[in-house]
């Protein structure tokens, strides 16, 4: 049996919810729309990459209801009339799509059933036309209640999600190279995935973030002993203003690790996870963030005024930091973790690619690329 829930306004579910209990109301035969909250954190802007131009943002479906349900897919549409669909998530698609905050050990199509009180967070990955992109969005989930021949298949249309196209034009954050963009920008890295609540809100400040590695020819990182800081090709190297602005926030005097996956010369909390790092209030609502620098390197303190291309400090490799790298992202809070991450865009080369992290890398003929976000494992140049 498929029963159509289209979207019903507030104020007549709040009447309903006043005036008739939801249990009585479904024993009198009434026709709800699913007990669930539909809700993007954070508006999406366009940002454009090698591959064309994209959304990439999150939907928390929560449910409010003690019924299980399962969610069957996802429609994305523009938020006009003629509701277009731009994208639909379903099947497998929807599984490598969605997390579920708090539950482990849950795998396949048990990850899109929502019991009561439960949460699902899809990871959106929308490609646009960026001379043509929505203003606004709205979103249709599907979702089935039920079994057998009990079955119910119900919709439910979300509010509108405005769309904005300001990508910030930034400066490189490093010079020449050759860069790995590791973790960087991709629908299923961990940066992208990392919501993480601070002060009682949750956030993916990393949502557009790079570690940028240098690498040589032959794609290693290092030379000689692959224990000291001083063999990685990146450690010392000068991290730079991306912008004009004003130094907010500085972290200095951790200690660099030993480098190593598991090894960390402090404790890692949200004061130390970033190491030695800088925060630069670039205007606009906008900060850039720059982590695990080499302790004291250094360049600036809290309320400088920087220029674009001036040193702030010297790649390292502290905090929660496995080798000599430049953490980079931007931001639009105070807060390197408790703050939304936005895309940005700058001119730089593309020279080669990798699958993972320094897996399957492959050099390229050079190709400029202007007014981009890096994408996950490209290996580029800087001017």
């Amino acid at each position: 049996m498929r029963i159509r829930a289209r979207f019903v306004p507030a104020a007549l579910l709040v009447f309903a919810a006043l005036g008739v209990p939801v249990a009585a109301a479904s024993s009198q035969g009434a026709s709800l729309p699913p007990a669930l909250e539909m809700r993007v954190p954070k508006a999406p802007t366009v940002a454009t990459g090698e591959t064309g131009s994209f959304l990439a943002y999150e939907l928390h479906v929560t449910s409010f209801t003690a019924q299980p349900l399962t969610v069957k897919k996802i429609d994305v549409a523009t938020a006009t009339a003629d509701r277009r669909v731009l994208m639909s998530v379903a099947d497998s698609a929807l599984i490598r799509a969605v997390a579920r905050p708090g539950i482990a050990n849950i795998t396949g199509a048990d990850r899109l059933k929502l019991g009561g009180g439960t949460r699902a967070v899809f990871f959106l990955w929308l490609p646009v036309d960026a001379r043509s992109a929505p203003a606004s969005l709205r979103h249709r989930l599907t979702v089935e209640q039920g079994s057998g021949d009990s079955v119910r298949t119900a919709e439910l249309e979300g509010p509108t999600v405005p769309v904005t196209t300001d990508a910030v034009v930034i400066g490189p954050p490093l010079r020449g190279g050759v860069w790995l963009t590791a973790n960087g920008p991709a629908n299923e890295t961990g940066h992208r995935r990392a919501l993480i609540p601070v002060g009682g809100t949750a956030a993916i400040a990393q949502r557009f973030a790079i570690d940028y590695v240098k690498v040589a020819d032959d794609h290693k990182t290092f030379t000689g002993d692959q224990l000291k800081n001083e063999s990685y090709y990146a450690e010392g190297v000068d991290a730079l203003a991306v912008a004009n602005g004003t130094v907010v926030a500085v972290k200095d005097s951790i200690p660099e690790n030993v480098p190593g996956v598991t090894s960390r010369a402090v404790p890692i909390t949200l004061e130390t996870v970033g190491g030695n790092h800088v925060i630069i209030d670039i205007g606009g609502g906008k900060y850039a963030f720059y982590a695990h620098l080499k302790p004291g390197s250094l360049r600036v303190k809290v309320g400088d005024r920087v220029t674009r291309g001036q040193v702030v400090g010297l790649v390292g490799n502290s905090g929660n930091s496995t080798e000599p790298h430049l953490h980079f992202h931007i931001s639009d809070a105070n807060s390197p973790l408790g703050s939304e991450g936005i895309p940005y865009r700058h001119d730089f080369e593309l020279v080669g690619r990798c699958r993972t992290f320094n897996v399957g890398c492959e050099r390229t003929a050079p190709v400029a690329r202007k007014s981009e976000i890096p994408l996950a494992n490209q290996i580029i140049r800087f001017p």
